[in-house]
This record gives structure tokens, sequence and C-alpha cells, in this order.
């Protein structure tokens, strides 16, 4: 009982905790079905029905379609893109241990200093320069750069907790460099990648200053972010229409998390076991 008494504090804000969470998330999903009358009206109520002309009205006005194609094409590319140069990059970080190594590290880390719209005008100036100004390309290239100081960092942390026992032991039986990375240390950061994986997705799909200035609005070209905006001009501010067209766009990022959710739970607590 004292025990329980203690912990009744922690219980309180838990709850409270969720409260604030569910509720704006009950808001958000029954407004996705509900006109501006109904929304303006009674906002807590129920739906008076679960029709899906919201979603069709988004769907069409906006593209969502072929926006949602773009951003799963953009996303996926960025990601393979970036495990191709962190995984590597991690891996001689963590196997180094001269000056040279760690004034590298601090230079990823440095990344993290660097504000999103201060890059902005350069940015546009290297894709006016290279040609690939309002082309999905040169999104490809370059988000893995912005995601760069967090998978190296997050990935160098596991990789430094592999024994190198193993290494040695697989370079005795011959193998190379790229063996040691591929079926010893990518098999055993499973999890770090997850995470890595996770929150570069949420990143990069979430993208819309970028986005917006380096894709432009062309229908064809542009992300989910760049598309959603223009439903508030379509429709003449229709929040029940526009807050479906975001629900639409919110199902990719609940399918990935619910994919790798498993690992980035390994992840943290394999990161507080070594704490």
């Amino acid at each position: 009982m004292k025990l329980g008494k203690r912990w009744l504090p922690a219980h309180l804000l838990a709850w409270t905790y969720a409260v604030l969470l569910i509720v704006p998330l009950y808001y958000f999903l029954a407004s996705a079905f509900k006109s501006n009358e109904e929304i303006f009206a009674h906002p807590f109520a129920l739906p008076e029905s679960l029709g899906f002309d919201n979603f069709r009205t988004a769907y069409d006005s906006a593209s969502l379609g072929r926006a949602i194609v773009n951003s799963a094409v953009v996303t996926a590319l960025s990601l393979t893109l970036t495990l191709l140069l962190a995984l590597p990059a991690s891996f001689a970080l963590a196997r180094s241990t001269g000056r040279l190594a760690s004034a590298m590290e601090k230079v990823f880390s440095l990344g993290f200093l660097i504000p999103t719209f201060a890059a902005l005008f350069p940015t546009f100036l290297l894709a006016a320069a290279t040609g690939l100004f309002h082309t999905q390309l040169f999104m490809v290239l370059f988000l893995p750069a912005t995601a760069m100081p967090l998978s190296v960092v997050v990935l160098v942390q596991f990789m430094r907790t592999i024994p190198r026992e193993m290494e040695e032991a697989a370079r005795i039986d011959g193998a190379s460099t790229y063996t040691v990375l591929r079926h010893i240390y990518t098999p055993m950061c499973l999890p770090g990648i997850a995470t890595v994986i996770l929150l570069n997705f949420l990143t990069f799909w979430n993208e819309y200053l970028y986005a917006l200035v380096i894709i432009g609005p062309d229908p064809d070209q542009r992300t989910v972010q760049s598309a959603l905006p223009t439903l508030k001009a379509v429709t003449g501010t229709d929040y029940g229409v526009l807050t479906a067209g975001t629900v639409l766009t919110l199902v990719p990022v609940w399918i990935v998390y619910t994919v790798l959710q498993k690992r980035m739970q390994q992840a943290l607590i394999s990161g507080a076991v070594k704490m």
C-alpha cells in the first residue's frame, strides 16, 4: 500500500498525459467525417455518418494519390542513400581510436547546430547551379545530407558496443572489411538501424519547406506536404476535407511505425541498459 501511494502521482500524471493525447486525436479523426457545420456546432460529438465523401474530395482535389507516390519515392530513395552513406561512415568511426576519428565524429555532431532555414538560400543556389531545380532528384540527394549527423551519431554508439573479438575472429577466417560490416556489424545493429530509419522517415516524409521551394507546386512533382495546403484554397477552407486529407497522408507513417516500433523499443531498452 505504501508503494502504491508513492506511485499515485506518477499514475495521475501518466493518465493526464494520455488524455491530453487522446482527446486531440479523437477530435482530429472525428472531424475527418464531418462537415464544417458539424465541426463548429458539435466539435466533440460523434459524426452523424461514417461516409468517405471528405476523403474522396481531398484525394481528388489535391491529387493526393500522385503526391503520396512522389513522397514515397523521394523518402525511400533518400533513406536508402542515407543508410549506404551512414553505415560505412559509422563503421569506420567506431573502429578508429585516433584523434582524427574523434575530430571527424565531432564534425558530424556539429550538424545539429545548423538551423534548417539557414541553409535554404545556399541550397536554392546549389539546385539552380546543378540544373536540378524543380526536380525530385535534388531532394533525393539533399535529404541524406541533412540526415547524416543524426544517423552517424546513433549508429556509431551501437557499433562501439560490438566486441572487437568478433571482428578478429572473422578476419582470421579471411573475411574482408565489407564482409565484416555486412555480416557482423549490420545484423547486430538492427535496432539502431530501425531507429535511424524511423526518425529519418518522419523527417523526410514531413519535409515541407525545402520540398516547396526546390520541387515547386507542380502537381506531377510535388510531395504530400506541398499538396495538402492546396486543399484550403480549392475547397474554400473545408476543415473536414482538410482533416481527411491529413489523415490520408498519416497512414504511411502509421504503417512504418507499426513495423519498426519493436526494433526501436529494443534500441531504447539496450541504450538504457548500457547507461
